[in-house]
């Protein structure tokens, strides 16, 4: 789970397994895989270090990189 800041400055937790697709359109933009956006005050790059950090945490980064590998 990561914690992001909406446009209002409200704080919510956002279960990062879920994220399809980040994007600045130019506010943040993330995608879900069920077909909904939120837009967040948090810059993308930092959205993606958050979910970097937590794909580590919980042991999906090594899965993340050998998929990766397998694209080339």
């Amino acid at each position: 789970m990561i914690t992001l800041k909406r446009l209002n400055d409200d704080e919510f937790v956002l279960n990062a397994v879920l994220i399809e697709q980040v994007q600045s359109l130019p506010d943040t933009t993330i995608s879900l895989i069920n077909g909904k956006k939120i837009v967040v005050k948090d810059e993308a790059c930092d959205v993606i270090q958050k979910i970097t950090e937590y794909y580590q945490q919980i042991g999906l980064a090594q899965v993340q990189l050998k998929a990766g590998e397998k694209d080339e």
